[in-house]
This record gives structure tokens, C-alpha cells and sequence, in this order.
């Protein structure tokens, strides 16, 4: 709750019967004695456990009470990032993971407060998974596949093999082909500035 000017009010009790009157209470205080506006929408009450505020949501834990982000920002955040990765921008793979960049960095920088290790890893991993995709469809013709993935260390056996392949470009993203060409310190030396490591730093910090 803030003072003075407060629009919206975030009451945790332990039922949600009771903050719904605390809420209630707070409101009529606000609006009747010090004559401030408290908007019903974003006003809101219930288990701390279910609410989400700034972004952020608690969880339990087995020493008590933990700080996580919650569904829905890291479901924009996901939803941002494939944004930024979609292949067909046709934009330099640089200028890409220069954009990367810029916005995990303001993310992470807000959110690395949280407990979300294994839910970073994951999305680390799908994110390298992304930016391989875009890397695969840039290379479009199989003649440029064949130079790329020889020049990246694969014989030409296989690399004529696989330059060829029929195979989807998010499942080559995901196969050997990839893997063990482009892999992350190869993307890393693109510029990828990795989220999970960029997150182990910022979060022993707090």
C-alpha cells in the first residue's frame, strides 16, 4: 500500500474472505479520509502464494517462503524472446544476439532476485535451440550448409549428408548436426551472451 499517492492496494492474509475485508476497510480509509482514488481493478486480495505483483509471485518452500516470477512473466518473456528469434527477420545473426542482449540483460537485472535456476536453464537451452534454427534457415541452400559445416569441422562426408537433409529446421536445431557445429562456445563467440550464466552471477549478488 503507498502514501500519498497510492491507486491500488495489495492485501495478503491467510483466508481469502478476510483480505477481501481488510481490502474493503483499506479502500473506504483511502478514498473517505484522505480523499485518494484506489483502483478496484488492479486492487487486489487473496494467499500471497496466488497473487502476482511487479511480476513477481511467492512460493513455499521447505525453509518457509521463496520469491519466484510469476507464470505470466515469464510467459512474456518467453513469448519476447521468440519474437526476437523468429527466422524469417532476416536480419545479421549478430545483430540478433545484440538485441538478445540488451533486453535479457534488463530483464534478468530485475528478475534475477527470484528462484528460477532450472526454469532458466530450460529456457537457456531452448533459446540456443532458437538461435541455431535461425543460423540453419540463413544458410538456406544446401551448397552453403556444406561450406558452413565444413568450415565449422564437420567431414565432408557428413556434411554433404546433412547439408541435404529433408529435416525441419527447428528438429536440425535440435539434432548433432547442429550440436556439434554451432555449439555454445562457438554461439558465445557470436556474441550469445548466456542467460543461465548471466543469471548464477546477478542472483548470488542478492
Amino acid at each position: 500500500m503507498r502514501f500519498p499517492w497510492a491507486t491500488y492496494l495489495a492485501v495478503y492474509t491467510k483466508s481469502r474472505r478476510a483480505a477481501e475485508r481488510v481490502l474493503e476497510s483499506c479502500k473506504q480509509y483511502l478514498e473517505k479520509k484522505l480523499k485518494l482514488k484506489v483502483n478496484s481493478e488492479k486492487s487486489k486480495a487473496g494467499s500471497p502464494l496466488k497473487l502476482k505483483f511487479l511480476g513477481f509471485a511467492l512460493y513455499r518452500t521447505g525453509k518457509g517462503t521463496g520469491i519466484r516470477v510469476h507464470e505470466k512473466s515469464m510467459k512474456k518473456f518467453k513469448e519476447k524472446l521468440k519474437g526476437i528469434t523468429k527466422r524469417n527477420r532476416g536480419r545479421a545473426i549478430q545483430q540478433i544476439l545484440k538485441e538478445l542482449k540488451l533486453y535479457t540483460t534488463g530483464w534478468l537485472n530485475y528478475y534475477a532476485i527470484a528462484g528460477m535456476k532450472s526454469r532458466i536453464q530450460e529456457l537457456n537451452r531452448w533459446l540456443k535451440r532458437r538461435i541455431r534454427m535461425y543460423i540453419w534457415k540463413q544458410w538456406k541452400k544446401p551448397k552453403t550448409r556444406i561450406g558452413n559445416l565444413i568450415a565449422l569441422g564437420m567431414s565432408v562426408y557428413w556434411a554433404h549428408k546433412n547439408g541435404y537433409t529433408g529435416k525441419g529446421y527447428w528438429r536440425v536445431a535440435g539434432s548433432g548436426i547442429l550440436n556439434h557445429t554451432l555449439t555454445d562456445k562457438y554461439l558465445e563467440s557470436l556474441g550469445y551472451d548466456d542467460i543461465a550464466k548471466k543469471y548464477e552471477v546477478l542472483h548470488l549478488n542478492y
